[in-house]
């Protein structure tokens, strides 16, 4: 029987840490699933901090429904910083957790969850210089490769994408290598 193939939601901005979209992103179109960059504007153009990729957002905040997908990654890096300023970005990964949709967030992409208010009460990681700030919105935070809450997976830094790849696939039930 052939597995059905999934829908994934990128949450994306300027600046982002190259590998930490790259590689999830890689991973999850490998076998057929469909990766949609959501940004703050369709069609626009989103390079990474090293400047070697880019990436053109599929739809806005504005026009995408949380409940179309099967999963919510955010890469790191700054971009992070620059979705939490947008109300509908903040409102997405809201929906997202009240429907219970996976959402895999690693290096700073926990500050767009904490922004929306979804840390309190939850133990996860983060770029440890960003751990105070997990702290502030009522996060445990707890320094280790990958932690998977309930629908909630996080982890550190570009070192640690393989474990962060690998529990987001399996929260998928798609295969990926």
């Amino acid at each position: 029987m052939e597995q059905m193939k999934k829908k994934v939601a990128f949450l994306l901005a300027d600046e982002f840490e190259d590998s930490e979209m790259s590689n999830p992103y890689d991973a999850i179109t490998k076998n057929g699933n469909e990766a949609v960059i959501i940004s703050l504007e369709k069609g626009e153009e989103l390079k990474g901090k090293k400047g070697t990729i880019s990436y053109i957002s599929h739809l806005s905040a504005t026009e995408a429904n949380a409940e179309d997908y099967a999963a919510v990654i955010i890469p790191g890096g700054k971009s992070p910083s620059h979705l939490r300023e947008n109300k509908r970005m903040v409102e997405f990964v809201q929906q997202a957790d009240r429907a219970g949709i996976t959402i895999s967030a690693i290096c700073h992409g926990p500050q767009l969850l904490a922004e929306a208010g979804l840390l309190k009460g939850r133990t996860l990681t983060s770029y440890p210089a960003i751990s105070d700030e997990v702290e502030a919105a009522g996060g445990k935070f707890v320094d280790e490769e990958v932690v998977v809450d309930n629908n909630l997976i996080t982890s550190r830094t570009p070192d640690d994408e393989p474990a962060f790849i690998a529990e987001t696939i399996k929260k998928l039930g798609v295969s990926a290598y």
